[in-house]
């Protein structure tokens, strides 16, 4: 296990609030784009009108997509940004969603478009994570010594 501390300062807190027809992964990262977040970390809560799940093979060093197209609930959306090692910020997600029978279904998020809403609150932390390919895995893993 590697470790860093990286709460030295105070975090800024935001909340970003998703309207019907957003497109959520384009938008998170814009946004963190725009704000010039160093680091942050992530959870939401609400609805999408479909989701596309993402089941990382490992064989293939590859995501296995599962689309969902159906309404479903966000039962829980948690994720961080980091920086690759050009600088720009990307955006890692886990999703679990509900679909109208009580089933859930859970995976890397890969796309999402909203109905009616998604409220995330976003944690900005005060210094740069950044991800660092590695070779095993195929992945752009935090390295937090980086």
């Amino acid at each position: 296990m590697r470790t860093r501390s990286i709460a030295k300062a105070s975090e800024r807190t935001h909340v970003l609030v998703f309207d019907s027809g957003d497109d959520v992964m384009p938008l998170l990262k814009s946004f963190a784009a725009k704000h010039a977040l160093p680091s942050a970390h992530f959870t939401a809560i609400g609805a999408l009108a479909r989701v596309t799940l993402g089941y990382f093979d490992w064989t293939r060093k590859a995501y296995l997509e599962i689309p969902i197209e159906e309404q479903v609930e966000v039962v829980s959306l948690i994720g961080d940004v980091a920086h690759d090692a050009d600088g720009k910020p990307q955006v890692h997600a886990h999703v679990v969603v509900g679909k109208r029978d009580g089933s859930a279904h859970g995976g890397h998020l890969l796309a999402a478009t909203v109905r009616p809403t998604l409220e995330l609150v976003l944690v900005e932390s005060p210094a740069f994570l950044r991800r660092r390919y590695d070779p095993e895995s195929g992945l752009a893993l935090i390295d937090p010594q980086a």
